[in-house]
């Protein structure tokens, strides 16, 4: 039976029209742009317009991802959507993106894992390809956090923002893809630590308004840690060193925790691809978007190792190693 192994052969992203700045999010909110940009580094994010749904941006995310690829709707088996923001309780809001992109054969469904949804997706998208049963898979995040937020809540409202990114893997020849693909997928979580990073409502919930809500002192502690181990877990099972990693693509939090994630991995800042200051976080939608920034750019070449890491509520965290 031949084996096969999942390529990244093509990345996109969708950002809102709107963008927001922090001096506008002051004229309402008690902050200011020195208090935002010191605590996270974020000094603007996107806000989705009505029609800017979930589905809307994930269309157009994975839409420049088949391009780059050279694929159409025909090469895609599967789509697996990671968010916490879908447009409907079911369908599955892949669903909507599938029929949009005329996707007319194969499976989708939508994956809930808050800000490592990206990392968790890719890790079913990768046993797909390996096991035989799909051949072309679209992974995406997209998210509307813009919806969920509580405008009265400073410490949280200021941190968010909406985006979508998707990356189209094709399965390829073990005996073909030399050492280029993805390499592993690590994904934990630890339900214990649910309620320091949750929303407070949900279709099934009555007389739930539906926020956010995060103990931001305690995620930042666990993020450290957690994110850190699942660093080493991608690389020890490859045989690899912290020398060997090319880029660092991780979620797009805070400023404070990229640097920390930086300095473990001794690489210096201008290998490690932040967007936080522009899109802030995007949840799922962060290491995707991320991502792709820096492939267009030519950031990330063809050889490069990549690092992709996340943390999010549940709680939820993971890593991958992608060669490229």
């Amino acid at each position: 039976m031949m084996s096969f192994r999942s390529i990244l052969a093509g990345t996109g992203g969708y950002l809102p029209e709107r963008i927001v700045t922090n001096d506008e999010l002051s004229r309402t909110i008690d902050t200011s742009d020195d208090w935002i940009r010191e605590r996270t580094g974020i000094r603007q994010r996107h806000f989705a317009a009505t029609h800017e749904t979930t589905a809307f941006m994930g269309v157009a995310a994975a839409r420049q991802a088949l391009n780059a690829a050279g694929a159409t709707a025909a090469d895609v088996d599967a789509i697996l959507l990671a968010t916490s923001t879908p447009d409907q309780a079911f369908p599955a809001t892949a669903l909507r993106i599938q029929a949009a992109l005329g996707v007319t054969r194969g499976f989708g469904f939508d994956l809930s894992a808050a800000c490592a949804g990206f990392i968790y997706a890719l890790s079913m998208a990768d046993s797909l390809i390996k096991s035989g049963q799909a051949r072309g898979v679209l992974v995406i995040g997209s998210e509307v956090y813009s919806r969920i937020l509580n405008w009265q809540d400073r410490g949280t409202c200021v941190l968010f923002g909406d985006g979508a990114g998707a990356v189209f893997l094709r399965a390829v020849p073990v005996s073909e893809a030399g050492d280029k693909g993805v390499l592993s997928t690590h994904i934990h979580a630890q339900g214990t630590l649910g309620d320091i990073l949750y929303v407070d409502g949900a279709v099934g919930q009555p007389d739930k308004p539906g926020h956010l809500v995060m103990n931001g002192r305690e995620v930042f502690r666990h993020a450290v840690t957690r994110l850190a181990e699942a660093v080493d877990e991608a690389l020890s099972a490859n045989g690899l060193t912290r020398a060997d990693v090319d880029w660092l693509v991780p979620h797009q939090a805070n400023l404070r925790i990229i640097d920390g994630m930086g300095r473990k991995l001794n690489l210096p800042p201008e290998r490690v691809v932040i967007t936080v200051d522009r899109h802030a976080n995007t949840s799922a939608a962060s290491v995707p978007l991320a991502l792709a920034e820096a492939c267009t750019d030519g950031r990330v070449k063809p050889g490069d190792l990549v690092l992709l890491e996340a943390l999010g509520g549940g709680l939820t965290w993971g890593s991958a190693l992608v060669r490229f």
